[in-house]
């Protein structure tokens, strides 16, 4: 068998001599490409295949960072939520998609608010909330839902929340319990209470937001209860001085009263025992007369005398009487003699 092939090339090889040596050459080199090119394409897919899995595995991998929550949607619906920060898996894309949720705190303000209080005065009062949106699974597609995920919309909704919270709040309260000079009557914090009661149960139905703190940034009032509020405020302190003054009447009209009902009670008890210890002397005098009189007739009647005397003459007195006749006739005889006391005197 080796003779044909070897004729079968030569003939082959004769006709390509006859027709020129270039074509020669290029069948020599179509013989020696599958033995020296062959491993080259197999390494090249292998490489292709070991990115595109690499790439798979990164489009799969998912961060979720600190403060946030990844809602993981598939075909555009929420199917899970990861919560812990770190690497989670996904089916790449367009299977399923991630999207981050801010969790952290935010701040939003009412702004200005012209509500009615009670009393029927206008105040002007902005409160703020703080509010975050809850980190559980419910509560953060409740937010995806209920705002597409975008805060600044979710603020705006809010802010007209505490809009219609604030106008509800307001009228429970009458303005001196929100604007008073004694802090005794002030009660902000059961305003901001209130208002917070109004609002909490119904953001987190709505959005999945909880509310951390609710506060009142300014309260002013416009130019008319301004007015209303300085004359109320002007009657009050009339109204509290009268009744002041009226008190400090009664009660000194009282101590007057008090001060004259003791002095009388003194009087009195100073003229009862005035009046004992006068009818006391009155006793001892007698009985001290009566003793003289027993002792010494004419002793007690020169006493007498001289006591009459005493009661009758005063520094001005003047007196025309007869010496002899009592009581002055004492002043002539001079006190009685023995011989007298003993009755020989006619």
């Amino acid at each position: 068998m080796s003779q044909p092939t070897t004729h079968d090339h030569d003939d082959h090889a004769g006709h390509d001599h006859g027709h020129g040596g270039h074509h020669h050459g290029h069948h020599h080199h179509h013989h020696g490409d599958p033995y020296e090119a062959g491993p080259f394409p197999w390494r090249r897919m292998g490489w292709a295949a070991l990115l595109l899995a690499f790439a798979i595995a990164a489009a799969s991998l998912v961060q979720v960072r600190s403060g946030e929550a990844t809602v993981i949607t598939r075909f555009g619906n929420p199917s899970r939520v990861l919560l812990e920060p770190g690497l989670g898996w996904r089916w790449p894309a367009p299977f399923e998609a991630a999207i981050p949720v801010d969790l952290r705190l935010r701040t939003t303000s009412s702004g200005l608010q012209d509500v009615g209080t009670r009393d029927g005065l206008r105040i002007i009062v902005q409160a703020y909330v703080a509010w975050q949106v809850q980190g559980d699974p419910d509560n953060v597609q409740r937010f995806m839902r209920a705002v597409q995920n975008q805060p600044d919309e979710a603020a705006r909704q809010i802010r007209t929340f505490v809009g219609s919270a604030l106008e509800t709040t307001a009228s429970s309260f009458d303005l001196a319990n929100l604007v008073n000079t004694d802090a005794n009557q002030v009660r902000i914090a059961d305003f901001e209470a209130q208002l917070r009661q109004q609002i909490d149960q119904q953001l987190l139905t709505t959005y999945g937001v909880r509310v951390l703190q609710v506060g009142i940034e300014r309260l002013t009032l416009p130019s008319v209860t301004l007015t209303a509020t300085v004359d109320r405020m002007r009657a009050e302190r009339e109204t509290i001085a009268t009744e002041r003054t009226a008190i400090g009447k009664r009660e000194a009209a009282q101590i007057r009263s008090a001060a004259e009902r003791d002095a009388r009670i003194v009087q009195a008890d100073a003229t009862a025992k005035a009046a004992d210890i006068e009818a006391q002397s009155r006793v001892e005098a007698a009985q001290i007369y009566g003793r003289a009189y027993a002792g010494s007739p004419q002793l007690y009647n020169l006493l007498r005398s001289l006591d009459t005397l005493g009661t009758i003459v005063t520094p001005g007195t003047k007196l025309i009487l007869r010496t002899d006749a009592a009581p002055f006739r004492v002043l002539v005889d001079g006190p009685p003699t023995l011989d007298n006391k003993s009755g020989s005197q006619p």
